[in-house]
């Protein structure tokens, strides 16, 4: 190979370096990620040393009850009146929920409950209501019932504050 051939192989090589540097300098301005500052939203978490600490649950359920809202409780019915009826003996779907507060688990009058429901027992207190409705699959394990749950305490509050004013 000759002089100039060896120069054009070596400046080809040094011009495809040269663009590639240069696409890696504008990709890098262009799509950095590196930080902006200081995040706005830091989580906690256990340190390595002291990873006994207990974590804040939040306020008890009777405390939320105590100051929730009926009325905020009937916009979160919204999401249960497409299974359940608020007028006494009115089943649906799901049962009538009228007087339910206080009422047997699984003894609403002519409706026909899955058997884990119907076995389960106690009565529908306002604590009792608050964990199923939490996780309605959790507390009654092989329930029928496919909602999935309300995560947020003050929900769940002020649905039991609205249940406990339909009477049966």
């Amino acid at each position: 190979m000759d002089t100039m051939t060896s120069t054009k192989v070596a400046a080809s090589l040094c011009g495809a370096l040269l663009v590639f540097m240069l696409a890696g300098w504008a990709a890098e301005g262009i799509y950095h990620v590196g930080g902006h500052g200081e995040a706005s939203y830091v989580i906690e978490t256990a340190s390595a040393e002291g990873g006994d600490e207990p974590v804040e649950e939040g306020p008890a359920f009777e405390e939320v009850l105590a100051t929730a809202d009926a009325g905020k409780g009937a916009n979160v019915f919204k999401k249960c009146q497409a299974c359940h009826k608020l007028e006494p003996g009115v089943n649906a779907t799901g049962p009538s929920l009228a007087g339910i507060v206080g009422r047997p688990i699984g003894a609403a009058d002519g409706f026909g409950y899955s058997d884990a429901m119907a076995s389960h027992g106690g009565d529908w207190t306002p604590d009792a209501l608050n964990e199923f409705l939490e996780k309605p699959r959790d507390y009654v394990p092989g329930t029928a019932m496919s909602f999935n749950g309300l995560n947020k305490i003050t929900d769940r509050a002020n649905l039991v504050a609205y249940l406990q004013t339909i009477g049966g």
